[in-house]
């Protein structure tokens, strides 16, 4: 959401209507309907940081990747790219999930997945994955509950050896987005949160460049699930 006042400004992270509620699927449906993707405030032409991540990981081509949060990110085409053949995106926004599928042809190697991660139905019974990769979701949710149902979904969705991508805004980063209040995290707070059944492999802060042209910054890092 964009605004004269600088403070507010440098407090939030898109151009979209205020919401009152992350899970709000109307929302971020009329976000999807009333903006072109490549204008939100998260939108990434060319996601690098996260496939510097994956090429750590080593996945063979028919690993599962479970990009969570997807909306109508460019990660997917990258995948595709890379020949992975086992990827789910995921997003509570049916409207984001169209437009990424009318983007890549519905190819047959990606399954789209409408769900809410802290109310989940349809992931909860998905199988596990090697990769869960967020960029940008998991620090909406600022209660602890829903932290707890977030983390919980994770921790039962990952195999032993598998790994997990976490990129949220870090301790410089911004306060709100989308209207919305966000939790800040570094890699000791993702460390705790994720338990000792996760080893950290990598941990960057990195300074991202929106659309708008305002500078928000992130904390990235990789982690091993080892039992």
């Amino acid at each position: 959401m964009n605004s004269s006042n600088t403070e507010n400004k440098a407090s939030n992270c898109g151009s979209s209507p205020k919401v009152e509620n992350v899970n709000d699927k109307n929302h971020w449906e009329t976000v999807y309907s009333k903006y072109d993707h490549t204008e939100l405030g998260w939108f990434e032409e060319n996601p690098q940081p996260s496939l510097d991540l994956i090429e750590l990981c080593n996945l063979n081509s028919n690993a599962r990747l479970l990009n969570v949060g997807a909306g109508a990110t460019t990660l997917v085409d990258k995948l595709i790219d890379l020949k992975y053949i086992n990827i789910l995106a995921t997003d509570i926004s049916e409207k984001a999930l169209t437009v990424l599928t009318d983007r890549i042809s519905s190819n047959k190697n990606v399954k789209t997945i409408a769900d809410d991660l802290i109310n989940p139905t349809i992931l909860s019974d998905i199988e596990p994955v090697d990769l869960w990769h967020d960029r940008a979701v998991l620090h909406f949710f600022t209660e602890e509950k829903q932290q707890t149902t977030y983390f919980d979904l994770l921790k039962s969705k990952i195999k032993v050896n598998g790994y997990v991508i976490l990129a949220m805004f870090n301790f410089d980063g911004a306060t709100k987005c989308s209207g919305l209040p966000i939790k800040q995290y570094d890699s000791n707070l993702l460390t705790k949160k994720l338990g000792a059944d996760f080893e950290l492999q990598k941990a960057f802060n990195h300074t991202y460049i929106m659309p708008s042209g305002d500078a928000r910054e992130y904390v990235y890092t990789l982690f091993k699930k080892i039992k």
